[in-house]
């Protein structure tokens, strides 16, 4: 049985918490629904102190912008997002269009069609997420999207020069210096000079994940994506020095970001949390990683690797580092995750910045019912019919009309004996089923 040798907050707190962020986002959307530009400009002076009164950057500010960053960022940000498109790529030449004649004279079909417009949030208040800009604009424009809206707040006072050259090099339409809850809401909702959006898509911190949710069905969304959760998977086959820097790598993006080992080794699990406590007095981030690790940081140990698996689909982490003698062991038998990332080679760092599989993943457990953003996100899968012969309406129509009277629907079954007496010659009285 799964022990645990560290904990993090009770639940019971959590939950309180998100309930205030719950209230707060709902004001602040509805203060966007009834004044527009106006509350915008205000909730942005008030939480990022950043103010202007058009908060799209004009394309002398996206120059200023590059010209700032030296030729290796510049290179650095092509490279990254050019494995994301190659990955984005080969997502969509999985997928195809199909027609196919089901029944003599029936012919069904599919085709994959991209959304008009989205709005993609590119965190960046604490650091500049460059990375984010990839996963979401890359990716929608691989998919054939017309028009794409980026937001991502001020840093240090002014636009984020590499955000900025990120997200035009990505091929964004519009750009925005616009943080938090009120770019969301801008973007979905619509003002005066942002015309809103069909769907949004990007991770971002508890409020930015809660307006999501709040605003899903207005528009669509790509996931909840909320703070970042680490777990990871080891035994001894790998040093708690991997462990510990796996685990606070992800741990300094925010307060809040859960930090999991799981691990059939108890010696590993009490060297790493040593570990950890020696790298949080050098770490650079540490002010932030050591609140995640105090109040989000667990410790579990199994007692096998089965134990594990079924541990780590209980958590159902968005990004899971496997680091045992057998990561394929792990790969073909969990179900609920965002991400794996197999043996000690790789890391989430990888994932998250370069290496081209997308970085915006399920939290809060969602990676139960779906998995991360990707190409077939920004598209739809509609369906079409075509009925080709007079005979096929007939059988068809004598199918459906008798199903529709054991349901009770007599109007659904007229629009198929309508056909039946004219392509089938039959005089089926009205409202009554073919016999």
């Amino acid at each position: 049985m799964a022990r645990f040798l560290k904990q993090g907050r009770d639940a019971d707190a959590i939950a309180a918490e998100d309930a205030k962020v719950r209230t707060t986002v709902e004001g602040i959307l509805a203060e966007i629904a009834a004044r527009g530009d106006a509350a915008v400009r205000e909730l942005s002076v008030k939480f990022d102190r950043w103010d202007r009164e058009d908060f799209r950057l004009t394309d002398r500010e996206i120059k200023d912008a590059l010209a700032e960053l030296r030729q290796r960022d510049i290179d650095d940000i092509k490279f990254a997002q050019a494995q994301v498109r190659n990955f984005a790529q080969a997502q969509k030449e999985a997928l195809r269009d199909i027609e196919v004649e089901t029944l003599p004279g029936v012919v069904l079909g599919q085709k994959n069609i991209p959304v008009n417009s989205i709005g993609s949030y590119v965190p960046g208040g604490k650091y500049p997420m460059v990375a984010s800009a990839h996963m979401s604009v890359v990716t929608a424009k691989v998919a054939g999207v017309p028009r794409i809206v980026t937001c991502a707040p001020p840093f240090q006072g002014k636009p984020a020069a590499a955000i900025v050259a990120a997200q035009h090099l990505a091929g964004a339409d519009e750009i925005y210096c616009l943080g938090g809850v009120q770019a969301v809401g801008a973007m979905a909702i619509g003002t005066e000079r942002i015309r809103p959006v069909d769907m949004l898509v990007g991770p971002g911190n508890a409020y930015v994940a809660e307006a999501k949710r709040q605003l899903f069905g207005r528009v669509g969304i790509d996931l909840f994506a909320g703070p970042t959760e680490t777990l990871v998977i080891a035994d001894n086959s790998v040093d708690a020095e991997l462990c510990a820097t796996d685990l606070l790598g992800q741990a300094e993006h925010g307060p809040t970001s859960p930090a999991v080992l799981l691990t059939t080794s108890e010696a590993l699990a009490r060297e790493t949390m040593r570990e950890i406590d020696r790298l949080l007095a050098i770490l650079p981030t540490a002010a932030i990683a050591r609140v995640a690790w105090a109040d989000y940081g667990q410790v579990i140990v199994c007692g096998s690797d089965e134990e594990m698996v079924q541990e780590a689909d209980r958590i159902a982490s968005e990004h899971v580092q496997v680091m045992t003698r057998d990561p394929d062991f792990f790969l073909q038998r969990m179900t609920n995750y965002g991400a794996l990332f197999l043996g000690p080679r790789t890391n989430v760092a990888y994932g998250d910045k370069v290496i081209g599989t997308n970085h915006t993943l399920p939290t809060k457990k969602a990676a139960r019912y779906t998995g991360g953003l990707w190409v077939g996100k920004f598209l739809k899968t509609v369906t079409y019919q075509r009925v080709l012969t007079d005979a096929a309406s007939a059988t068809i129509g004598e199918y459906c009309s008798r199903l529709c009277m054991l349901e009770g629907f007599a109007g659904h079954a007229e629009q198929a004996n309508v056909r039946v007496r004219r392509y089938g010659g039959r005089n089926v009285p009205y409202a009554q089923a073919a016999e």
